[in-house]
């Protein structure tokens, strides 16, 4: 109840309330406070209250000096006159003031009349019910001894203060360390703390009351309300017109002469009954909500419980896919150690063997060099038939395959996880308590079921054409190679109408907006021509006469984090001639002829290299990337759709479109590899020659989409490195 007996202007207990035509009280001395001057003329939005100002106009010149953050309302001060030397000139005392107040809760303006703020009635009732507040709280505050500072940590001491806002008794010391009278604090109001209640006195109570436990004095009787226009009459009637208590003068003389009155009595009585109703309505509502607070603060235990049950359920089940992965690492691992002992021992037997079968061959050798060094021919002919079959039969030994390995330092051992790693990172919590199986493709279907249970809520009743319902998106199906995506899916339920296509979308692998790649029948389509290194977002939906229906769950789709690529038989010249799986490359004419690759290229950064297997009388082997109509017939580079550098064995260019730049020393063997660095984020070209940068940054400012090309005639044979990571440096 404290709340409701303090004044919203000061924050303290009301002292003098004044009753404002809203119904709201302020104190007298902050009703002042609160009092403007408003221009000539100016009328608040309000109606005007009758009264006039009962203090000068010094009162209203310091009023006008209050911050508005101090007070936290604003105020408008008149133009005033000043004298030559600066001094405030006030105005006559006979020109007509306009003053005003706001209410500080409802912000309902009223202006005062003659009367000022006597105009405004004085709220009795409240301010008995504040003093018997005050009286309650100092008897139960106050003990047979002083009162004690609440803030000293040990033997406290007696408290000289006392903050009505705060409720604290503070002593000298903690007021000054707690409480300074600055700043927000200074506001509030400090107050003597209540004196101990007297010892009683058992020789005047005469025996009849033992110590305290006397009755208490009685009241004061509280003086009779007087009418606020007759001062000198109490009130007698209320007049229903106005809602306010009158005295007999104001019905014989005043404003309520003609108005509608009753008695006082009857009609406390009546207003008595109305409040009491009413607090039954707001009890019951009070009652409502300290049971929906009960259930809230039960609530918040229940999410707390079950928030760390969930939690340890999901991390054991993802325990237990992370305790399946390590099993099944480990065994990937056995397979992998046992093909590597294979490798190993096999190897290691071969180099005995042929270790021992070089030690002979050497041992012999030696031996018919010694031989040979023979001058008697007589001795010589007695042992040469036997040496020479010996030599040859040393020599059928190394027979063909035996100077060869029998296993290659590669483990023909693929794993494909593309299909899993999509899995998981679908993996997310399905709506509904009993989906526990397979929850990836129940988190699919929901969409489906949504639609089953539509249709099977009314089995006896046909239903009409409908469009078709979300397809489910085939996760075991859908993969990614390179930069191309392979995506399946079906229908779950058989419409009315039936399904005339499928529409296939795809974002642009940054999370922005949907396009269209397919539209068709087929349940099975792969997207060509994705970026590298990128993670594309992929829903279907199908149509029917009837219209489209909704979207399937989305999937996500990784591309290749690298290309892996060979030649293109396709777009290359008749002359270029294809082997080891399109990755080795030869020409069959002494003119240079143009190959391309399989890859195209408009996003990211990558490398590749090419070795050169066969280079024959000095030839210039170009190497770069162009677009894919570039010319075949010619030397990379000649025309202006490609980018390019050609090297002999001594020095290189780079070339487009026909011009010849940047010659740089240095050229190409047999065994040595090119490496071109296509970098797309910073649109450049680079060139490397056995791991090591050749020349300048090539070519900048590129744009679009690339693919890897090299030209060569018949003196040059080069093989295809893909796959690779990408080099350590660049220089500028």
């Amino acid at each position: 109840m404290e709340e409701e007996l303090k004044c919203p202007v000061c924050g303290s207990l009301f002292k003098d309330p004044i009753l404002l035509p809203c119904s709201h009280n302020v104190c007298l001395a902050c009703v002042r406070n609160i009092t403007v001057q408003t221009p000539e003329g100016e009328t608040p939005v309000q109606s005007r209250a009758s009264g006039s100002s009962d203090y000068d106009y010094l009162d209203m010149d310091k009023m006008s000096l209050y911050s508005e953050t101090d007070s936290g309302y604003g105020s408008y001060t008149p133009c005033q006159l000043k004298s030559p030397n600066g001094v405030r000139v006030f105005p006559p005392a006979n020109h007509h003031r306009h003053c005003s107040l706001t209410c500080p809760l409802c912000h309902r303006s009223v202006s005062l009349d003659e009367r000022g703020l006597r105009g405004f009635p004085r709220n009795r009732l409240l301010d008995s019910i504040v003093t018997r507040y005050q009286q309650n709280r100092r008897a139960s505050a106050s003990s047979s001894t002083a009162v004690k500072c609440q803030l000293c940590d040990r033997n406290p001491v007696e408290a000289t203060v006392m903050c009505e806002q705060c409720d604290v008794y503070y002593c000298n010391a903690c007021q000054q360390r707690c409480h300074p009278s600055r700043g927000p604090l200074a506001k509030h109001r400090l107050v003597p703390p209540p004196p101990p209640p007297p010892a009683p006195n058992r020789a005047a109570a005469g025996g009849a009351a033992s110590g305290a436990g006397g009755p208490p004095p009685p009241a004061t009787p509280r003086k009779p309300a007087t009418c606020v226009d007759h001062e000198a009459e109490h009130f007698s009637m209320y007049c229903y017109s106005c809602k306010a208590p009158v005295c007999m003068k104001c019905l014989e003389e005043g404003k309520h002469a003609k108005h509608d009155v009753k008695t006082l009595p009857m009609m406390w009585k009546q207003h008595k009954c109305q409040i009491s109703q009413a607090l039954n309505g707001v009890s019951d509502k009070a009652k409502d909500a300290k049971e929906f607070l009960v259930q809230l603060k039960n609530m918040l235990q229940q999410i707390q419980e079950n928030g760390v049950e969930f939690e340890a359920c999901l991390v054991a089940q993802c325990d237990s896919l992370i305790e399946a992965l390590t099993r099944q690492k480990a065994k990937l691992l056995t397979k992998v150690t046992k093909e590597k002992e294979y490798k190993l021992k096999v190897v290691r037997d071969q180099i005995s063997h042929c270790t021992m079968k070089l030690r002979q061959t050497t041992g012999m050798m030696e031996f018919c060099l010694e031989v040979l060094k023979e001058n008697d021919p007589s001795g010589f002919l007695q042992i040469s038939d036997a040496l020479i079959k010996r030599v040859i039969s040393s020599q059928d030994q190394w027979v063909k395959g035996a100077l060869e390995p029998k296993v290659g330092p590669e483990f023909d051992l693929t794993l494909n996880t593309d299909s899993l790693l999509q899995t998981i990172l679908q993996l997310d919590f399905c709506q509904g308590k009993d989906v526990q199986e397979n929850p990836l493709l129940k988190q699919m279907q929901g969409a489906d079921s949504g639609e089953a249970e539509l249709e099977t809520e009314s089995p006896g009743v046909e239903s009409g054409p409908s469009v078709p319902p979300a397809p489910l998106l085939q996760l075991e199906t859908c993969c990614t190679r390179n930069n191309s995506a392979t995506l399946a899916w079906r229908a779950t339920a058989a419409p009315v109408s039936p399904i005339e296509g499928y529409i296939l979308e795809l974002d642009d692998g940054n999370g922005g907006q949907y396009r269209e790649v397919y539209v068709g029948k087929e349940t099975v389509c792969t997207v060509d021509g994705l970026h590298f290194n990128s993670s594309y977002n992929a829903r279907v939906k199908a149509y029917n006469a009837v219209g489209v229906g909704p979207y399937s769950k989305t999937v996500v789709l990784k591309t290749s984090d690298v290309a892996w690529f060979s030649f293109d038989p396709s777009t290359a010249h008749r002359d270029i001639v294809l082997t080891n799986e399109n990755q080795t490359v030869s020409c069959s004419s002494y003119d240079d002829r143009v190959v391309l690759g399989t890859a195209a290229f408009s996003k990211g950064i990558h490398y590749w290299e090419i070795r050169i297997d066969r280079y024959d009388n000095h030839p210039d082997p170009a190497f770069g990337v162009a677009r894919i109509n570039t010319m075949k017939d010619m030397m990379l580079g000649k025309d202006d759709k490609a980018w390019a550098m050609y090297v002999d064995n001594n020095r290189s260019w780079f070339m487009h479109n026909n011009s010849h730049t940047n010659r740089a020393e240095g050229g190409i063997i047999k065994g040595s590899t090119i490496g071109v660095l296509l970098d797309l984020t910073k649109r450049t070209l680079t060139f490397y020659i056995n791991k090591k940068q050749h020349g300048p940054t090539s070519f900048d400012n590129l744009d679009g989409v690339f693919v890897p090309a090299v030209s060569l005639n018949r003196n040059v044979q080069a093989t295809l490195l893909t796959g690779l990571e990408l080099p350590k440096t660049t220089q500028p």
